[in-house]
């Protein structure tokens, strides 16, 4: 990468970059069972309000990534899944790498001492990058859901904090 990112929190104003990168992702369909992007509303109740990051690159969002509840119980309340989206165009450039990164040091500030990823099993680029940070395997959900008429599978990754115990 020859121009620095920059990592920042964003906020509803980046709605309409962060969900056109959001509906790259869905376009692939390797990132996510969901086929239609969600209203801001909609998004902003379903993911928690701290570790919203992006990506800045030459003046651009270039990806995101934010967490969502895993469960709505006292004692899951340090448990959250990650979404990693990195716009076509900056794909393979590390910069999901350094999100990823800077959405542990985030969420392990905010509290958090496991995070967990749903990855679909052909999307080897984000089980690779998972695993690259501390991520493991834990198994798989086989034929959990459908897209577009095909069952797929999705591989569970973990993270447990080594600074929260």
């Amino acid at each position: 990468m020859d121009t620095p990112i920059k990592i920042a929190y964003f906020t509803q104003k980046d709605w309409p970059t962060i969900s056109a990168i959001y509906k790259e992702g869905i376009d692939t369909g390797i990132a996510t069972f969901e086929t239609q992007v969600p209203t801001w509303k909609a998004w902003d109740v379903s993911h928690l309000k701290p570790c919203r990051i992006k990506a800045i690159s030459k003046n651009t969002i270039a990806g995101w990534a934010a967490l969502s509840p895993t469960s709505k119980r006292e004692v899951y309340k340090g448990v959250a899944e990650v979404s990693i989206y990195i716009t076509l165009k900056c794909r393979g450039l590390g910069i999901g790498k350094l999100l990823l990164s800077k959405l542990i040091e985030e969420s392990e500030k905010a509290g958090f001492w496991t995070l967990q990823a749903g990855v679909f099993r052909n999307n080897k680029a984000s089980i690779d990058l998972h695993k690259s940070l501390g991520f493991r395997e834990i198994g798989y959900r086989e034929k959990v859901a459908k897209l577009d008429h095909i069952w797929h599978d999705n591989i569970l990754l973990e993270r447990r904090s080594k600074i929260i115990i």
